[in-house]
């Protein structure tokens, strides 16, 4: 008789199944108990469990930062952090740990292939954590961070202590929420190189449009972007606050050669004059109010056309259109000839709001197809 094989273990499969495997466990609880097996099994794990973290209380931050002084390759581990508690949280554990709260800005920086950090915490942390971006950089890998500092008060947060974080080289994907800048941005002798990059959104912030002009220098290729506010800020805006929709796409400037998607939900933008946008030839997206590209009305003399992007495809309007009596004409006029202003138009998008029946008979003899859409 043969020998009768040996059966097969689970400690005994090869490493490259055995990844697989802890990889396709449905919660985070297993991984963990498979860590107790043994060494070997702990071994295969550990990159598993700790690729993605969330601290949703401070106690958590400053449990894991204890235990990278004894475990300091697990920091090497980690690719994703999400930091998400409110202030109220934090008051109770510094009152607790006053001395140790700097630890935390340190426990990020030893994460050397950390790709994606979201920040959402109380704004006494935005000075230790935006000490991270000022080089030279700790946080060589990074790719996507998201920037959100809670104050007690409901108001815009600082971005000069987060500046920064716009110099970093690798930086692909920036969402900043609720800040502020004046015009001042970086100052003259730290300014730095060229950039990687590509998705900048600001939400609710309050921004000074020659500030954000200054930020787009350094990026060598920005594809989109995405401006947005509410219709009655609060608190009120203070930066932005006399900005008009011309002085925010002058900002924009600087990256005309490669902005492939403007997107700018800001009501409070407005102004009287047509936007010009002729020398954003990449641009095949733009999102934004009928009275911001014509510009509202105005006693003075009126163009009858703006100068749209040459390879401009989706044009879509925030809320309803056709409001303003004067914006409505205009804007019959230059979909009726959209044919040579937009040759390669496809789509005309409103969005949340009606559309007056003399857009639509426009649309109807327009010169050039495409397609209106009304959500």
């Amino acid at each position: 008789m043969g020998s009768t094989p040996l059966p097969i273990t689970l400690d005994s499969l090869p490493k490259e199944i055995l990844i697989q495997i802890l990889g396709h466990l449905p919660a985070q609880r297993d991984v963990y108990a498979t860590c107790l097996v043994n060494h070997r099994l702990n071994s295969f794990a550990d990159p598993i469990l700790y690729k993605s973290i969330r601290f949703d209380q401070p106690k958590h931050h400053f449990t894991f930062s204890e235990s990278l002084v004894k475990r300091p390759r697990r920091g090497s581990l980690i690719m994703d952090v999400r930091l998400e508690y409110p202030s109220s949280e934090l008051s109770d554990f510094i009152f607790q740990r006053e001395s140790r709260i700097d630890g935390f800005s340190h426990t990020i920086s030893t994460m050397s292939n950390l790709e994606t950090l979201e920040i959402s915490v109380p704004e006494r942390l935005c000075h230790g954590i935006g000490t991270l971006f000022n080089g030279p950089f700790d946080l060589a890998c990074l790719r996507t961070c998201s920037l959100f500092y809670q104050r007690e008060d409901g108001g815009y947060w600082d971005l000069k202590e987060n500046i920064h974080i716009f110099g970093h080289p690798t930086l692909e994907t920036l969402t900043i929420t609720r800040a502020r800048l004046d015009q001042k941005g970086f100052e003259s002798v730290e300014q730095p190189s060229e950039t990687a990059l590509t998705t900048l959104k600001l939400i609710n912030c309050d921004i000074n449009d020659d500030a954000l002009s200054e930020l787009l220098l350094f990026p060598d290729a920005l594809k989109e972007i995405t401006i947005t506010h509410s219709a009655t800020p609060e608190p009120p805006l203070e930066e932005s606050a006399n900005a008009t929709m011309s002085d925010y796409i002058l900002a924009l400037g600087s990256a005309n050669h490669s902005l492939e998607s403007i997107s700018i939900d800001f009501p409070t933008l407005g102004g009287t004059k047509a936007l010009r946008m002729r020398e954003f030839e990449q641009l095949h997206t733009l999102e934004l109010r009928d009275y911001q590209l014509f510009g509202q009305s105005s006693s003075a003399a009126r163009l009858h056309s703006v100068a749209l992007p040459p390879n401009l495809e989706t044009l879509k309007f925030w809320g309803p259109v056709g409001v303003d009596e004067e914006v409505c004409e205009l804007l019959c006029y230059e979909i009726e000839n959209m044919g040579f202003l937009a040759r390669k138009l496809r789509r005309v998008v409103v969005e949340g709001g009606g559309v007056p029946e003399v857009v639509r008979e426009a649309c109807g003899k327009a010169e050039g197809s495409f397609e209106l859409v009304v959500r």
